[in-house]
């Protein structure tokens, strides 16, 4: 054989096998995939910021995908999402779920296609869980407990018998449900009278029609307990139309950006902080370590509680 024509074609092979090692190193890095709700909620542009965050320091460790819906319930495009994610073979599944019992069969089949699968924020019901046979470890706030923090700083300043409302996120999620009774703890033990619970659906405009019809349906409202700040923004709108700004309290829960200059001028009497953009950080670590210890999602399960803390006009998180 010529001499030069061997050499050639060891220079090509060489050549061709570099590209190869280093396909093989990119795909010995995990995908991992975040899946939220509404991105036009600022709290979970605080989540995906985060997430980003945390991958840009952690860029040599994984690489990361982020998706989210157009609104809160928009649960249809978020089972998409995730079947995507399925197709896109990505090793791992964190997920804010828009509905807490629609996404369960979706994640089962994530599942069974080897992605390990982390819930955040809006934990899933566990008794779809368990009707489709399999666990989902959850990463998050104890949303009852938060809630009650916010109820029980708005009941120092109710006398007995005030009347209050409560604004819900979505009623078919368990944060809102956990949020509601959080606000409920705290109005029975300062013996307020809730007249009644109704869904904004986390959204600003249907909260604010939601606190419209609660304040014409009750003139001697004294307080609103919203479900989000997104909620409590509409509500604070609504009591301005009212013309009762000051004489109605808002309570809301996020503490997003938005709502800083309504806790300095009294137009929100507090929020919660549940810190979001940890929560995706806290999620996507848990999937990492699965990863790295090679558990199945059999393997994983139970909760863990993040921290959630009272913001106030004098009290900054």
């Amino acid at each position: 054989m010529n001499i030069r024509f061997c050499f050639g074609l060891i220079a090509s092979a060489a050549f061709l096998l570099l590209p190869v090692t280093s396909v093989n190193a990119q795909e010995a890095k995990p995908k991992v995939a975040l899946v939220m709700k509404s991105l036009a909620n600022e709290f979970f542009l605080t989540m995906e910021n985060g997430a980003k965050t945390h991958h840009k320091a952690n860029a040599a460790k994984y690489d990361l995908i982020t998706n989210g819906i157009k609104d809160e319930t928009d649960t249809l495009s978020q089972i998409k999402l995730v079947e995507q994610m399925i197709v896109l073979r990505v090793n791992a599944l964190v997920i804010a779920p828009a509905d807490s019992k629609a996404l369960v069969p979706v994640l089962k089949k994530a599942v069974d296609a080897g992605i390990i699968v982390v819930n955040i924020d809006n934990k899933l019901d566990d008794a779809a869980l368990k009707e489709k046979g399999f666990t989902v470890p959850f990463v998050g706030p104890d949303n009852r407990k938060g809630a009650k923090l916010a109820g029980d700083f708005l009941a120092q300043q109710l006398k007995k018998s005030d009347q209050v409302g409560i604004i819900e996120g979505v009623s078919t999620t368990y944060n809102a449900q956990q949020r509601t009774l959080g606000f409920k703890d705290a109005m029975a033990a300062a013996g307020a009278n809730v007249i009644g619970v109704q869904s904004g659906e986390w959204e600003i405009s249907p909260g604010n029609k939601v606190a419209s019809a609660m304040l014409t349906a009750h003139p001697d409202i004294t307080a609103l307990l919203c479900g989000n700040d997104n909620m409590a923004i509409g509500a604070i709108s609504a009591i301005k139309a009212a013309g009762k700004t000051g004489k109605v309290r808002v309570i809301g829960y996020d503490n997003i950006n938005a709502i800083q200059p309504m806790l300095a001028d009294g137009r929100m009497l507090a929020t919660v902080d549940q810190f979001g953009s940890q929560q995706a950080v806290f999620g996507i670590e848990t999937v990492l370590k699965a990863l790295a210890d090679k558990k199945a999602q059999a393997a994983l399960g139970g909760t863990v509680e993040t921290k959630v803390q009272l913001v106030t006009k004098a009290v900054k998180s």
